[in-house]
Protein backbone atom coordinates (compact mmCIF):
# COMPACT_ATOMS: atom_id res chain seq x y z
CA UNK A 1 0.00 0.00 0.00
CA UNK A 2 1.14 3.49 -0.76
CA UNK A 3 1.24 6.07 2.03
CA UNK A 4 -1.64 8.50 2.30
CA UNK A 5 -0.65 11.83 0.70
CA UNK A 6 -0.26 14.67 3.20
CA UNK A 7 -2.14 17.12 0.95
CA UNK A 8 -5.52 15.80 2.08
CA UNK A 9 -7.42 17.01 5.12
CA UNK A 10 -6.30 15.55 8.48
CA UNK A 11 -9.69 13.93 9.17
CA UNK A 12 -9.68 12.32 5.72
CA UNK A 13 -6.11 11.10 6.29
CA UNK A 14 -7.18 9.56 9.62
CA UNK A 15 -9.96 7.67 7.85
CA UNK A 16 -7.56 6.47 5.14
CA UNK A 17 -5.06 5.26 7.76
CA UNK A 18 -7.83 3.42 9.61
CA UNK A 19 -9.08 1.70 6.45
CA UNK A 20 -5.50 0.76 5.53
CA UNK A 21 -5.13 -0.85 8.99
CA UNK A 22 -8.04 -3.29 8.56
CA UNK A 23 -6.33 -6.69 8.66
CA UNK A 24 -6.48 -9.17 5.80
CA UNK A 25 -9.56 -11.39 6.16
CA UNK A 26 -11.40 -8.90 8.40
CA UNK A 27 -14.08 -6.31 7.74
CA UNK A 28 -15.33 -3.16 9.47
CA UNK A 29 -18.37 -0.94 9.09
CA UNK A 30 -18.32 2.66 7.98
CA UNK A 31 -19.27 3.72 11.52
CA UNK A 32 -16.56 1.61 13.15
CA UNK A 33 -13.96 3.15 10.88
CA UNK A 34 -15.14 6.66 11.70
CA UNK A 35 -15.03 5.93 15.44
CA UNK A 36 -11.54 4.39 15.25
CA UNK A 37 -10.37 7.42 13.27
CA UNK A 38 -11.54 9.66 16.10
CA UNK A 39 -14.59 10.86 14.18
CA UNK A 40 -17.59 9.20 15.85
CA UNK A 41 -20.94 9.49 14.07
CA UNK A 42 -19.27 10.31 10.76
CA UNK A 43 -19.95 7.10 8.84
CA UNK A 44 -21.06 9.05 5.77
CA UNK A 45 -17.72 10.84 5.74
CA UNK A 46 -16.01 7.45 5.43
CA UNK A 47 -18.05 6.71 2.32
CA UNK A 48 -17.23 10.11 0.88
CA UNK A 49 -13.51 9.66 1.56
CA UNK A 50 -13.56 6.27 -0.18
CA UNK A 51 -15.42 7.75 -3.14
CA UNK A 52 -13.01 10.71 -3.40
CA UNK A 53 -9.75 8.86 -2.79
CA UNK A 54 -7.14 10.30 -5.13
CA UNK A 55 -5.70 8.10 -7.87
CA UNK A 56 -2.62 6.21 -6.74
CA UNK A 57 -3.82 5.73 -3.15
CA UNK A 58 -4.71 2.08 -2.76
CA UNK A 59 -7.00 1.26 0.13
CA UNK A 60 -8.62 -2.08 0.99
CA UNK A 61 -12.05 -0.57 0.26
CA UNK A 62 -13.56 -4.02 -0.11
CA UNK A 63 -13.21 -4.57 3.66
CA UNK A 64 -15.69 -1.78 4.43
CA UNK A 65 -19.36 -2.73 4.88
CA UNK A 66 -22.61 -1.36 6.20
CA UNK A 67 -23.29 -1.66 9.95
CA UNK A 68 -25.38 -4.79 9.42
CA UNK A 69 -22.66 -6.50 7.37
CA UNK A 70 -24.22 -5.85 3.98
CA UNK A 71 -22.27 -4.72 0.96
CA UNK A 72 -23.26 -1.13 0.16
CA UNK A 73 -23.25 -1.50 -3.62
CA UNK A 74 -26.36 -2.51 -5.53
CA UNK A 75 -26.63 -6.31 -5.74
CA UNK A 76 -25.39 -7.57 -9.07
CA UNK A 77 -23.54 -4.38 -9.95
CA UNK A 78 -19.96 -4.55 -11.15
CA UNK A 79 -18.69 -3.00 -7.88
CA UNK A 80 -20.78 -5.46 -5.83
CA UNK A 81 -19.33 -8.44 -7.70
CA UNK A 82 -15.80 -7.06 -7.35
CA UNK A 83 -16.20 -6.61 -3.60
CA UNK A 84 -17.60 -10.13 -3.20
CA UNK A 85 -14.68 -11.50 -5.25
CA UNK A 86 -12.04 -9.61 -3.24
CA UNK A 87 -13.55 -10.62 0.09
CA UNK A 88 -13.78 -14.27 -0.98
CA UNK A 89 -10.09 -14.18 -1.96
CA UNK A 90 -9.38 -13.31 1.69
CA UNK A 91 -11.63 -16.07 3.03
CA UNK A 92 -14.51 -13.73 3.87
CA UNK A 93 -17.62 -15.21 2.33
CA UNK A 94 -20.84 -13.30 1.85
CA UNK A 95 -24.30 -14.75 1.69
CA UNK A 96 -26.85 -12.72 -0.23
CA UNK A 97 -24.50 -9.76 -0.03
CA UNK A 98 -24.05 -9.98 3.74
CA UNK A 99 -20.94 -10.91 5.74
CA UNK A 100 -21.07 -12.48 9.20
CA UNK A 101 -19.60 -9.66 11.29
CA UNK A 102 -19.35 -11.83 14.40
CA UNK A 103 -16.99 -14.10 12.50
CA UNK A 104 -15.11 -11.68 10.22
CA UNK A 105 -15.43 -8.36 12.03
CA UNK A 106 -12.28 -6.48 12.99
CA UNK A 107 -11.68 -6.95 16.74
CA UNK A 108 -15.37 -7.22 17.57
CA UNK A 109 -15.08 -9.71 20.43
CA UNK A 110 -13.58 -7.81 23.37
CA UNK A 111 -13.57 -10.92 25.58
CA UNK A 112 -11.52 -12.79 23.00
CA UNK A 113 -9.10 -9.87 22.71
CA UNK A 114 -8.63 -9.71 26.48
CA UNK A 115 -8.76 -13.37 27.45
CA UNK A 116 -8.20 -15.33 24.24
CA UNK A 117 -4.90 -16.80 23.17
CA UNK A 118 -2.32 -14.30 21.97
CA UNK A 119 -1.64 -13.97 18.27
CA UNK A 120 1.49 -16.08 18.20
CA UNK A 121 2.71 -17.50 14.90
CA UNK A 122 2.37 -21.31 14.77
CA UNK A 123 6.13 -21.65 14.17
CA UNK A 124 6.86 -19.99 17.51
CA UNK A 125 4.48 -22.37 19.30
CA UNK A 126 6.13 -25.42 17.70
CA UNK A 127 9.63 -24.15 18.58
CA UNK A 128 8.53 -23.55 22.16
CA UNK A 129 7.04 -27.04 22.40
CA UNK A 130 10.17 -28.59 20.91
CA UNK A 131 12.40 -26.75 23.42
CA UNK A 132 10.25 -27.78 26.39
CA UNK A 133 10.26 -31.45 25.31
CA UNK A 134 14.07 -31.43 25.06
CA UNK A 135 14.44 -30.12 28.61
CA UNK A 136 12.33 -32.83 30.20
Amino acid sequence: MKPVPSAIRPDHAAICRTIAAIPWGRVASYGEIAARAGLPRRARMVGRVLRETPPGVELPWHRVLRADGRIAFAPGSRAFREQVRRLAAEGVLSRNGRVDLARHGWERDVDDLLWGPPDIPPQAIWRSMARSSRTR
